[in-house]
């Protein structure tokens, strides 16, 4: 007999609109009317001054100003600058990646005024309540409603320049939304069927974008499976977002990477535990993990923890870090054990194809 709950709040909550289709940037000044707001301040990285500065020019009056100061990993110090900045504003408008979108959910935590995301990347954070804040080097999951966009609008001419090592590493990330998110209890049915979508569409549009960056329409489907990925997440998250978040806080790996080198060992241990099997079948294999691990090494991307800086003497401290942060909203039904984790870890560090 079929049965089932799931938790409300934020979980399972998607913003209310979605705009999704190239140049649907060109209306980002009806989208700040449309929530009631007069005074939007615009948040990019230094690196995305420029179309920082572009947003600006849409929106017109209705912009207050740009703060380009995001950086990976949302450090609580520049959350608290950011939100002191932010004061005069009634609407927050993130463009750019991760970096910009967590930022612009580390203000508006405390804050509570409505977000607008642009994302330029596929890391899929723009749909959800959830943002890993470090503090103290150690970063650690914030739910809150007051960090859930109120408007998402995606817009695949903003990724054509995008390199190709920055779209193979956000769109794995986007992957583990929909692999982390399938098995848990708290995750929608109704969103069970985002991510097993997602997953196939990454898999087909990410060899299709790094085979040729330029082409919009694979830009485009990759985005929509970074959008289905994101609502995926909104379900929960567990042991991959664990682990790569521990790498990223405290080992200074960016965040896409992180997901990308730890996936195919995550997924591998997964599969000993839990049913991937609608994934696995989008994927056409009925080894998921090793799957993964190959879509990794084709994309160019580093496939191990050793190539981007990790020593062998760094994976004790990452698990205990991992161990000590799983329980930060975390919902796994997985065993997270020492041992696990610490296998986990040393696999991702050789970089070896799961078996």
């Amino acid at each position: 007999m079929r049965s089932f709950q799931y938790p409300g709040g934020v979980y399972n909550a998607t913003p209310p609109r979605v705009v999704f289709g190239p140049g649907s940037v060109a209306g980002i000044a009806d989208e700040v009317t449309r929530l009631g707001a007069e005074r939007a301040l615009i948040i990019s990285t230094p690196g995305r001054v420029r179309l920082a500065e572009k947003v600006r020019d849409l929106v017109g009056d209705l912009g207050i100003g740009i703060l380009d100061e995001a950086i990976s990993q949302v450090p609580i110090e520049l959350a608290r600058r950011g939100r002191e900045k932010a004061h005069d504003a009634d609407c927050l408008i993130s463009v750019g990646g991760g970096a910009a979108t967590g930022l612009s959910k580390g203000i508006a935590l405390d804050l509570g005024m409505p977000i607008i995301n642009i994302p330029t990347t596929y890391s899929g954070s723009e749909m959800t309540g959830f943002c890993g804040i470090t503090i103290d080097g150690v970063k650690r999951m914030h739910t809150s409603l007051n960090m859930l966009a109120s408007t998402v609008v995606y817009d695949a001419e903003l990724t054509t320049g995008l390199p190709p090592s920055v779209s193979a590493s956000s769109a794995m990330n986007a992957l583990a939304h929909c692999i982390d998110a399938l098995y848990l209890p708290t995750l929608s049915p109704l969103l069970a069927a985002a991510a097993v979508e997602g997953a196939e569409v990454i898999a087909r549009a990410l060899p299709e974008v790094l085979a040729d960056p330029a082409r919009l329409e694979s830009r485009n489907e990759l985005l929509y499976g970074a959008y289905l990925g994101g609502a995926a997440l909104t379900g929960g998250f567990a042991l991959q977002h664990g682990v790569a978040h521990a790498l990223g806080g405290s080992f200074g790996v960016e965040h896409g990477l992180a997901h990308a080198i730890v996936l195919p060992h995550v997924t591998g241990y997964l599969e000993q535990h839990v049913d991937l099997g609608p994934i696995a079948e989008a994927f056409k294999t009925d080894h998921l993990g090793g799957a993964v691990h190959d879509l990794l090494v084709s994309s160019g991307l580093p496939a191990s923890l050793a190539e981007v800086g990790l020593t062998e003497a760094d994976l004790d401290r990452a698990t205990a870090i991992i161990l000590e942060t799983e329980s930060d909203g975390a919902v796994s039904p997985v065993p997270v054990t020492e041992q696990a984790v610490a296998g986990i870890l040393r696999d991702a560090y050789t970089g070896r194809r799961p078996v």
